[in-house]
């Protein structure tokens, strides 16, 4: 699905009116359709219902003039309360509210005027539409409409929002202030930033796009996201040939570990291998072999010399070289630790390493030190996958300029340094080196647990050694990863789900995005 920002948006609407002549009247009556159409899908057709709509004095309004008018004319019982001034009220808006009667109109144009005049009717609505502020919003909600906000979510009725819930930033999904909750959202052409990003994933409902007539191409090529749902996914996938043996499904080498971090570098080769690897090598401190021995039973595992100490350092490099041969894939960094002479041997590796190579951890903490490695990497497929916190170090900045902007973080640091970067988080944000961005629809709240990172870190590995590109490699990988944590949370909750328990469901998410084909039996 593709999700827009609020300015692209607008500029959609610019297009559609002044260059292919589409009435912007005819725009607003089809999007009031659209949001009658949902009401009653949603709420039910009987008549005699009752809607409460509160309005602004934009065309988001407008679009609630045209919902008051259509369930009137359906034998609804409507009130609008209008949050601004008659003479405000122009263009297209103005046109549609002349049609309604004057008997439903309510204008409430200082605080308490809602609360004094409504509040019973509220109560009493069968719904409730949000026709406040629309997607254009960009300053924190005040005054009367900060009031109409909360009358909105203390009513304890279903709210239908009208492209946006009011207070909603339609390209970064803040809260501006206060927001409506809305228990359906009907968008228009396209799904917004805002809709799918959080915290207005939260605020917005189940999500409707309507088609109001603006062409399709013209939405196809407007600059925007993918959204990662399973129907997106689906067709990355392939079923595997039934002549199939491990050669085909490629060869990963992860190099991982350190003293109190053996976790780390199981949970990857493990979860390379649930993801689908043919044959996976993990690489450790050879002090550290042993217990890798036992905790990897399909992986193998190849000491590397460390001097006992339990990290690895460049005398390492000599032994890793002479295992890139015959693998499909590399990952560096889960549980490496941050010793000065581990981080020497990662920016070695990022300088010289050919395979398509996943960056995680202690790899990214390494490459921090020296983001212009990147510049000199010898891959041509380089994946980092950062959290928060990694991502403030790999460009110097806190952790609120991250979360600032998502979205604009990633595709920079993408592209100037010419890798895929995944940014970890609640819709993860996927972005390539050509400036197209994908944003993760799966995954839950119980993934905030240590080892999920290194989870995802072997399943990415796995499938750019199975022959994935890497942008497909990085979208699978992150769909993957999430889903296999949904279908947790189906079973045992969110709270305590464990990395292991993401890992273990691997294959459960491949059987349910690529059904098995059936036997071709004869008698």
């Amino acid at each position: 699905m593709k999700v827009i920002s609020a300015q692209t948006m607008q500029e959609l609407d610019r297009q559609a009116i002044q260059e292919h002549n589409i009435p912007g009247l005819k725009l607003m009556e089809h999007a009031g359709h659209a949001c009658m159409e949902a009401i009653f899908h949603e709420f039910g057709l009987t008549c005699g219902k009752r809607a409460f709509i509160f309005a602004g004095r934009g065309n988001n309004g407008g679009d609630g003039y045209v919902i008051a008018r259509l369930l009137l004319q359906s034998g609804w019982k409507v009130r609008v309360c209008i949050l601004t001034e008659r003479d405000r009220i122009e263009g297209d808006a103005a046109i549609n509210l002349e049609q309604l009667p004057p008997t439903v109109i309510s204008y409430c144009t200082a605080p308490g005027q809602p609360a004094d005049r409504h509040q019973e009717e509220l109560r009493q609505a069968d719904v409730i539409v949000d026709a406040l502020l629309g997607t254009g919003l960009n300053s924190e909600v005040s005054g009367v409409y900060r009031e109409a906000v909360e009358l909105i979510n203390a009513a304890g009725r279903p709210v239908l929002a009208v492209d946006i819930p009011s207070g909603i930033h339609g390209s970064s999904g803040r809260v501006l202030g206060c927001a409506v909750r809305a228990t359906v959202t009907v968008t228009f052409a396209a799904a917004k930033m805002g809709h799918v990003l959080y915290p207005g994933a939260d605020h917005t409902g189940r999500l409707v796009v309507a088609d109001i007539g603006i062409p399709a191409w013209l939405v196809e090529n407007a600059d925007g996201c993918e959204f990662l749902t399973a129907d997106s996914i689906r067709p990355l996938l392939r079923p595997r040939d039934r002549q199939a043996h491990k050669g085909h499904f490629g060869h990963c080498l992860v190099v991982a570990g350190s003293c109190g971090k053996t976790g780390a570098a199981a949970l990857s080769a493990n979860s390379a291998v649930r993801a689908g690897s043919g044959l996976v090598t993990l690489a450790v401190p050879e002090s550290l072999h042993p217990i890798l021995e036992i905790k990897t039973t399909e992986a193998m595992t190849v000491p590397l010399p460390d001097s006992g100490n339990g990290y690895l350092t460049d005398n390492a490099f000599p032994a890793i070289a002479g295992l890139l041969t015959g693998k499909d894939a590399l990952a560096i960094g889960p549980g490496l630790g941050r010793h000065p002479a581990t981080v020497a041997l990662v920016q070695t590796l990022v300088k010289s390493a050919g395979l398509p190579l996943v960056i995680d951890a202690d790899g990214l903490n390494a490459v921090a030190q020296d983001t212009n490695c990147l510049l000199y990497k010898k891959s041509a497929d380089v994946v980092l996958t950062p959290h928060p916190g990694e991502m403030a170090r790999l460009l110097g900045v806190s952790v609120a300029d991250v979360e600032a902007d998502r979205i604009a973080t990633a595709r920079r640091f993408a592209a100037t340094f010419g890798v895929h970067l995944i940014l970890k988080g609640s819709r993860t944000i996927i972005a390539a080196p050509d400036g197209s961005v994908a944003i993760n629809g799966s995954g839950n709240p119980g993934m905030a647990s240590g080892g999920m990172g290194d989870v995802l870190t072997g399943i990415i590995a796995s499938l750019l050694g199975q022959g994935h590109g890497c942008r497909d490699a990085c979208c699978l990988g992150v769909f993957i990863h999430g889903y296999a944590a949904d279908l947790v949370a189906q079973d045992k909750g969110e709270t305590g789900m464990s990395a292991c328990d993401v890992q273990e469901k691997l294959p459960y998410v491949y059987k349910i995005l690529v059904p098995l084909p059936k036997e071709n039996t004869t008698c």
